[in-house]
């Protein structure tokens, strides 16, 4: 058995994740440290490199105490994390501005600047959106993306921005971190949207960077996700408590290797993910764009292979406020007063768990209640970052439950209207995956299934399948897997949920009305802002 160290850093915390591949990616031992996302009121959203590190480090550090696999036996390191960060390093890989978030959306002037003038089609200048969508196949029109947070710090903190040596997403200045390497990954590439993604002229876009005014100098080496970087340099080893010289490979960000994770590697495969952000995939061998909807086909882990990627900025974001605001009330109790506390300990592996096993019975439609999971705008299938949630349809009879119940429900229509939109422009798949901590109720699964009309499955430890699909890559980067397509038998699915047509039935009135919110409310959205 070969064992690898995956790192999953996503918004809240790292999980760090042991595996073991022999016929299967089989998970072994994880651990996990949380660390703060700094939200401020003009609209950023940062992070610290140094609380990634030591949630690494602490991480590691406590995996190996409780096994008796020696760091050592590790044969490699990868990683699997968020995506359109933006951390700009100095020569020694020290940032030289805390690292801005993928939900960072202050560069509302910048993108004006940039490109959201003049004649627009889908919120972006004509005559840059056209040479973009022939370069890279997508364009940078939503103010989250990473060039209007280059040319945010360019402008608000000159000083800063004249230091940086490198452009590095999250994952890649982790990457740089144990090897000392400046580099990024195809996947990482593509999602600044200056990448050149035609074939045979794969890599930086000189036309791009020149209509964006990006310094090609800041650029670093692309690499494939599969590719060893380097091996620990004695520091990064020192910190982590891990073998000198142990190869690291490049993984890529979380909705590429997720796919892969999940077992959805071949062409018309779709999966969901409902993590703290949420989206639907389905891999394309073609690219495609749909800037009305904001849909692009992304450059994956795979060569030749493209994920059409749809993403809501906040799903299980919801289930978690619901547990803090809805399910906790001031004094720390659940959701009943007597003996919930002794009942939740003996019977729940969480609250979460604990939650959706409560609302099962709700009806379809929790009694009228919509509610609306955009608690940090949204980006697909409209980019508007005023948008808000709320509970529409309040009835004097409404309780905690339909309102939870309306939560879970909310996104999940979300994610149906992006899988009825992708469908539009390819065959989507019947089953399709569900992963992330949301897939780890069969509630939530049921409730999936009967949402959207289709067959859903889920696989082995599904809040992990981004540390599978990083592990993954180092296998195939070893030569212990032939390649990524061959990844789907290793991961089979374990469970199976069948949609109830007659719910499904139901849940189609709702759903065209959850539909005509956004639309009937983006006037006061924007006054509200």
């Amino acid at each position: 058995m070969t064992y690898i160290l995956a790192y999953d850093i996503g918004t809240t915390g790292v999980k760090t994740c042991l595996f073991g591949v022999e016929d299967t990616i089989e998970l072994l031992e994880s651990t996990s440290r949380s660390y703060p996302l700094y939200v401020f009121e003009d609209g950023g959203a940062e992070q610290d490199g140094d609380d990634w590190w030591k949630g690494m480090c602490e991480s590691t550090e406590e995996l190996f105490s409780r096994t008796e696999i020696k760091p050592e036996e590790v044969a490699g390191i990868s990683f699997c994390s968020q995506m359109q960060g933006l951390v700009l390093v100095d020569k020694d890989g020290v940032p030289v501005h805390r690292p801005m978030s993928y939900m960072d959306c202050r560069a509302k002037e910048e993108i004006k600047k940039g490109i959201a003038y003049g004649p627009q089609i889908a919120g972006a200048n004509i005559f840059k959106l056209i040479p973009s969508l022939i370069i890279t196949g997508a364009v940078t029109c939503s103010v989250k993306d990473p060039v209007w947070k280059y040319k945010w710090v360019e402008a608000h903190e000159p000083e800063n921005f004249a230091r940086a040596y490198k452009w590095l997403d999250v994952k890649d200045y982790l990457i740089c971190r144990c090897t000392g390497e400046f580099t990024m990954t195809e996947d990482s590439a593509f999602a600044t949207l200056i990448y050149d993604t035609r074939p045979g002229k794969e890599g930086w876009s000189d036309k791009m960077n020149k209509m964006f005014n990006i310094k090609p100098e800041l650029l670093p080496q692309i690499i494939k996700s599969t590719d060893k970087v380097g091996g620990l340099t004695e520091k990064a080893a020192a910190e982590l408590g891990l073998a000198v010289g142990t190869p690291v490979f490049g993984g890529g960000g979380d909705s590429s290797l997720i796919g892969v994770g999940a077992g959805q590697v071949n062409v018309g495969d779709t999966h969901i993910y409902s993590g703290t952000s949420g989206w639907v995939i389905t891999v394309t061998d073609k690219q495609m764009v749909d800037v009305n909807t904001m849909m692009a086909a992304a450059t994956g882990a795979q060569s030749g292979r493209y994920n059409y990627f749809a993403e809501m900025e906040t799903a299980g974001k919801c289930l978690e406020w619901v547990k803090d605001h809805l399910a906790l009330d001031e004094i720390g109790v659940y959701l009943e007063k007597q003996g919930v506390t002794y009942d939740y300990e003996h019977r729940y592996s969480s609250l979460y768990s604990y939650m959706t096993d409560v609302v099962k019975d709700v009806e379809p439609g929790s009694g009228g209640v919509i509610f609306t999971p955009w608690l940090h705008g949204n980006r697909c299938p409209f980019e508007d970052p005023d948008a808000s949630g709320m509970f529409f349809g309040l009835g004097i009879e409404t309780g905690k439950t339909e309102m939870i119940h309306a939560v879970l429900e909310g996104v999940f229509y979300h994610l149906r209207w992006m899988l009825e939109c992708q469908e539009k422009k390819l065959k989507t798949s019947n089953p399709i995956r569900f992963v992330g901590g949301g897939a780890l109720s069969p509630v939530s699964c049921q409730m999936l299934a009967d949402i959207t009309g289709r067959t859903i499955e889920t696989v082995a430890s599904p809040q992990n399948v981004g540390s599978v699909g990083a592990a993954a890559c180092v296998a195939v980067g070893l030569g212990i897997i032939p390649s990524i397509d061959s990844v789907k038998k290793f991961i089979p699915a374990t469970e199976t949920y069948e949609p109830d047509m007659a719910k499904h039935e139901q849940y189609n009135k709702y759903f065209a009305v959850f539909k005509k919110l956004h639309n009937a409310n983006k006037k006061i959205y924007k006054e509200l802002a």
